[in-house]
């Protein structure tokens, strides 16, 4: 568990469509990170990566396409 002390907003509608569309991943593995994430308090894609539904390269892609929305 990757709990966090503050509240992570909820994740663009952009990433979610990467994650389906580059990444590959389910309605269900995407929902499954998005309630975990609300759990713990946080980010997305690290819940992803500890649930081992993002490799550690994907994680990084991840990080990379999130760096060039900025």
């Amino acid at each position: 568990m990757v709990t966090s002390s503050d509240p992570q907003p909820q994740p663009n509608p952009a990433l979610l469509s990467f994650l389906q569309q580059k990444m590959g991943l389910s309605d269900n593995a995407i929902n499954l990170g998005l309630r975990q994430a609300a759990l713990e308090q946080a980010p997305l894609p690290v819940v992803l990566w500890s649930f081992g539904l993002l490799n550690l390269s994907q994680y990084q892609d991840v990080l990379d396409w999130q760096n060039q929305q900025e």
